[in-house]
């Protein structure tokens, strides 16, 4: 296996212009960047320029883009439609103090795609979605306790700031565990932490607290938690459980929205009470939304005394946004997902293929047109699963594809876009092939 200062050194003579915006970046910003999850050592690489399936770095570097913003961009980079809807709509004006047709439009396709949201309304993130969509479990059952699942991420807030990324302690009896210091220990006894995938614990949990359950929130396929998808009946069990016992059942699908047309949700016919959305209906913009049973959404409406839940923010639904998730959307077909999809099940096959070829123990997981690459021979249905994989191994493979061409997440997460084609998945696989013999199985 390649030493790891070899690997840095090579790393760094690759991207000079990034080293230096790294310690220029590092006088004001910790870290030299303001998001925690782009940054690895030696220092993150810094991007200039995107175009469809291709990134560019600031030293020049072209690379096939695998990552697509953690996978938000669906059609890849400088979409043609979303970059004419950005342009004249900020001719127009980039953000007023009033509605516009823009999130009534966005909205609309956000209700044809996903029969179960009745009603919705939008945030500037992720993790405000899941903060309103709990608070609107909470307010509408009369409960405090929230269920979420062991290495499952739903963003910043207390509530689902547990049990989830590598280097924590997990425990048999599944305690919650805080992923952040600044969480109030009073927090984790108002979270139950489910097991993924395992659907008599889970029902058995379920039952013994029913009685404090204000939600279950899960992903219908675990992102950050190595994209692994839930079984379909393990799904099915969960909306009866929590419909017998009036919790509200949230899909968090911020991620899997792009694994068919509705998401999971749509793929399996499984309604949830509320769902929460964003990455690819946003176009790339900083969008996210919320949405569900009418009468659950009713909390946050204006009209007549006034919302139990208000819900304000500088740039919910910014009309910018809503233009480019509209475009964004409006250009997804069913034969879109589809050929996605395929692609990452190629790409996938293909990983399988060399792993077994060279007696490298490794998997990958897909779900819908995601992806993960794991450096484990046991078989991934659970965030445990990824725990035992290698992960000197997959730094070494982060790092080999960066330096062949291939950008994805460290984590080894990756996703297809539209303007991708069988020739990018080849190149994937060449690069993979000369990672795992010269960089994992070399000296």
């Amino acid at each position: 296996m390649i030493p790891r200062e070899r690997m840095y050194e090579r790393y760094r003579n690759s991207s000079p212009a990034s080293g230096a915006l790294y310690q220029k970046g590092t006088e004001s910003l910790l870290g030299g960047t303001t998001r925690t999850s782009v940054y690895f050592e030696p220092y993150p690489l810094y991007m200039n320029r995107g175009e469809g399936a291709y990134v560019w770095d600031e030293d020049g570097v072209l690379r096939i883009d695998f990552l697509n913003n953690y996978t938000s961009l669906i059609h890849g980079h400088s979409f043609g439609p979303v970059v004419e809807a950005v342009a004249n709509q900020a001719r127009m004006g980039l953000c007023y103090g009033a509605p516009t047709t823009g999130e009534i439009q966005l909205a609309g396709i956000l209700r044809e795609q996903i029969p179960s949201v009745e009603k919705l309304r939008f945030c500037s993130s992720g993790t405000e979605a899941v903060m309103y969509a709990l608070r609107l479990a909470k307010a509408y059952t009369g409960k405090d306790k929230v269920a979420k699942f062991e290495g499952g991420f739903h963003g910043a807030h207390e509530s689902v700031q547990f049990s989830f990324g590598p280097g924590l302690k997990y425990t048999e009896g599944l305690d919650p565990i805080p992923t952040s210091a600044g969480i109030p220990s009073a927090w984790a006894e108002d979270v139950l932490i489910l097991p993924f995938n395992d659907q008599q614990t889970t029902e058995d949990l379920i039952r013994r607290h029913h009685g404090d359950l204000a939600a279950v929130i899960i992903e219908p396929i675990m992102g950050s938690g190595g994209v692994i998808p839930a079984n379909r009946e393990f799904l099915v069990s969960l909306r009866s459980i929590t419909k017998k016992y009036g919790i509200v059942l949230i899909f968090d699908e911020i991620m899997s929205l792009r694994a068919a047309p509705g998401g999971v949700q749509g793929l399996f016919g499984i309604r949830p009470d509320l769902t929460t959305m964003g990455k690819i209906i946003s176009g790339g913009l900083p969008l996210a939304a919320f949405g569900g049973r009418e009468e659950i959404m009713a909390l946050l409406d204006p009209r007549g005394k006034g919302p139990l839940i208000p819900h304000s923010g500088t740039f919910n639904g910014t009309v910018l946004a809503t233009a480019a998730g509209a475009a964004a959307m409006n250009h997804l077909t069913p034969e879109t997902y589809t050929k996605l999809n395929d692609l990452a099940a190629s790409l996938a096959q293909g990983m399988e293929k060399l792993f077994n070829g060279l007696n490298v123990p490794g998997s990958v997981t897909v779900g819908g047109s995601l992806f993960n690459v794991h450096f484990t021979d046991r078989k991934i249905t659970t965030f445990r699963d990824v725990l035992t994989g290698d992960r000197e191994k997959l730094s070494r493979f982060f790092f080999g594809m960066l330096h062949r061409g291939v950008f994805l997440a460290s984590r080894g997460m990756g996703c297809i876009s539209t303007p991708m084609t069988e020739v990018e998945v080849a190149a994937f696989l060449q690069a993979a092939e000369a990672t795992l013999i010269e960089d994992i199985l070399g000296e």
